[in-house]
């Protein structure tokens, strides 16, 4: 595919803020048994919804929005058991990268018993932006980490709050760090870093489901 129609196709694809990945031809033949013309489109098996609309409408309905960003989170199985426990726990949606985020396949969706399929889930080009964003609309952030911070249990969560969970590999990203409202930490009693970002997420959902059922 070259020339007017590869342009057109590039200026659709920026529109819709569609994920692009060049591969070598080799996997192209592989993928379509060598029937394709330069271009593969992949479908996604789940629906993306609009961060604001969905914070819109869990406002509106009179509600403290309750969110679970993933920042870099690339293991599918990772996303799937949080996905679960954040359906378990009442999370309204999910909002995870554009780039750098675990694919949503059918090994993702299967750990999540299905999860995937029902919570809304927000992909969003700069999670900088959207943290702003959610900001701006009263919604409180708090990141874990390891590095400093107040334990989870001495923080009210009661409130409107998004909490930001990292990578495995090296945690939430400094640059995001530096935007949330608080860091917040799970204390470790043994010399290893840090807990599975799947079990130290189910920790901090459900530290948000106990005050909240206070009220």
């Amino acid at each position: 595919m070259q020339g007017t129609l590869l342009q057109e196709l590039k200026e659709e694809i920026r529109k819709r803020q569609t994920v692009v990945q060049y591969v070598p031809v080799e996997k192209l033949n592989r993928l379509t048994r060598n029937n394709h013309q330069g271009v593969v489109a992949v479908i996604s098996l789940i629906e993306y919804y609009n961060f604001e609309e969905i914070v819109t409408q869990i406002i509106e309905k009179g509600k403290a929005p309750f969110l679970l960003m993933l920042d870099r989170v690339t293991d599918v199985r990772n996303l799937g058991a949080i996905a679960r426990s954040a359906e378990c726990a009442g999370v309204d949606a999910i909002i995870v990268p554009q780039y750098s985020s675990a694919q949503i396949n059918e090994d993702a969706i299967k750990t999540s018993s299905g999860a995937l399929l029902r919570l809304p889930i927000c992909r969003e080009v700069n999670l900088k932006t959207t943290i702003n964003l959610a900001k701006q609309m009263g919604v409180n952030v708090f990141c874990a980490t390891e590095k400093g911070g107040e334990l989870y249990t001495q923080v009210s969560m009661q409130e409107s709050l998004m909490i930001v969970m990292g990578s495995e590999d090296t945690g939430v990203s400094p640059e995001i760090i530096k935007l949330c409202d608080k860091k917040i930490k799970i204390p470790i009693k043994a010399n290893i870093e840090s807990l599975n970002v799947s079990v130290a997420a189910g920790i901090l959902m459900y530290e948000v489901v106990r005050q909240r059922d206070l009220v």
